[in-house]
Order: C-alpha cells, then sequence, then structure tokens
C-alpha cells in the first residue's frame, strides 16, 4: 500500500462532482438496498406523462432510464453537479433548473410523478403541491444514522443526530401534507473502506457528513484509521435507506 501521504494527496485531487462513485472502485464498497431503485423509478418514469427528479447530483441515477416522460424536469442545488446533469441530461431533453428549493419553482399539478434518490430535505407540503391530483412520489431517502460510525469516528458521539432521517417520521410527515403511503421499505446497508484515501475523498464528497471537513484538520483521525487498516482491518460502517412511495388522493 502506498503511504499515507501519498494516499491522502490523490484523493485530495481528485473529482468529486457529479454523483458518480467509481472512483471508489476497489478502494472501497457499499451493499445495496435489496428493491433496485433504478430498475424501479425506470419503469415508473416509462408511464409518467410528466416527472420531476429533485436533488438529481450530476443525473446519473436518472440518466439510467431507456424512456423519459414527454416533459422530464429535474433540480439541483450544487452548481457542479448541475452543470454535470446539463451535459449527461440536456441532449436528451431534459430540462435541469439549478434550484435548492425542491419544487418551488413550478405551479400547482405541474407533475404526475415525482421521484429523487437521497433528497436533501424532502419538502413535503411542496411536493403535494406540485403533484397532480392521483398522481405518485417515489423516492429512495438516506435513513436514520446513516454511516454514523464514520462521522463519529471525527466527530465524537452525536445521539441527538442519530435520531433524525427516521422512516416513520417521514412517512407521517407526509401523510400530514395530505400524502397517502403506499409502500415504507426501510434497509441497513454494510460499508467497507479499505484504503485512507477511500475515507477523504468520501468526506470530500459528502461534505455534510462532517462539515468543514479537511485532511489536515482531521490528520490525527485519520492515521489512526490509516494503521488499521494497513494491519488488514477495513473500516467497518453501516448505511440506513428506505424506499417510501406515496399518492396524492384524486378528490
Amino acid at each position: 500500500m502506498r503511504s499515507f501521504e501519498e494516499l491522502v494527496a490523490e484523493a485530495e485531487s481528485a473529482e468529486v462532482s457529479g454523483w458518480g462513485f467509481g472512483w471508489l472502485d476497489g478502494r472501497a464498497t457499499e451493499e445495496r438496498p435489496p428493491w433496485g431503485y433504478s430498475g424501479l423509478l425506470a419503469e415508473k418514469l416509462r408511464r409518467a406523462a410528466s416527472a420531476l427528479d429533485i436533488d438529481t447530483g450530476g443525473g446519473e441515477v436518472l440518466a439510467e432510464a431507456a424512456v423519459f416522460p414527454p416533459r422530464m424536469v429535474v433540480t439541483e442545488g450544487w452548481a457542479p453537479n448541475a452543470e454535470h446533469a446539463r451535459a449527461l441530461l440536456g441532449p436528451r431533453g431534459v430540462d435541469v433548473v439549478e434550484s435548492s428549493d425542491g419544487p418551488r419553482p413550478f405551479s400547482d399539478g405541474a407533475f404526475d410523478l415525482v421521484t429523487s434518490r437521497h433528497p436533501v430535505r424532502p419538502d413535503w407540503s411542496e411536493i403535494a403541491r406540485v403533484l397532480a391530483p392521483g398522481g405518485r412520489y417515489f423516492a429512495q431517502h438516506v435513513g436514520a444514522a446513516s454511516a454514523f460510525e464514520l462521522i463519529e469516528h471525527f466527530l465524537g458521539p452525536l445521539p441527538e443526530q442519530r435520531k433524525g432521517r427516521d422512516a416513520h417520521a417521514e412517512a407521517a410527515a407526509a401523510e400530514s401534507a395530505g400524502l397517502v403511503i403506499d409502500d415504507l421499505r426501510i434497509t441497513r446497508c454494510r460499508m467497507e473502506f479499505f484504503d485512507v484515501g477511500a475515507v477523504v475523498w468520501i468526506l470530500r464528497k459528502c461534505v455534510w457528513w462532517v462539515p468543514g471537513f479537511t485532511a489536515a484538520a482531521y490528520e490525527p483521525q485519520l492515521r489512526e484509521l490509516d494503521r488499521r487498516m494497513r494491519a488488514g482491518q477495513p473500516f467497518i460502517a453501516t448505511s440506513a435507506r428506505h424506499l417510501i412511495e406515496a399518492s396524492k388522493p384524486r378528490g
């Protein structure tokens, strides 16, 4: 294995825009949820007349669908990701709106399908507003305490933050906004990191995990991980995901 300094320097200079994770191939793994979100999403898009994908990232997940509705719109709040999404999805007729306000730029009842993979913060009242009567929300959300083994390695115990993103609380909030929960599935998946560069890269990409992260600021914690990994112990964490599908009543 290369030196600590070489691994960190490589990870610090690597590209992190978009929402692909290919840079981690051979350096980290994450078990995938059992339901196969991309395949389910593709089928729903094929049947829709108009769809909005919120927090689309670089558009990589949406781009896996072979067929888009006649009207396909995405939102993304981070400018580098929005630029990536325009390059990837624009040639297929997708309208990319640079916005961190989710559905807010759109009119009431504008879409019969609203989707998202890992939305930052679902605004249920806005989602309900832009859905047409009979329309559906279909998404995969990050669940409670996802990757907190890694986050707490750097920040220490976060008992209150572990309670956020609870699947049942989100479902209740959706119902309070007037939606009907049709499906809710919850899973936890194993994550493994094999070198310290993988950790630096993921913390640069998922900036909300350890706010203000730099390798220099957290060098002691990184060196501790590096020692363990060189001894043949990958760092193990657990991701949390839930699949949620909701509908807007017609009457």
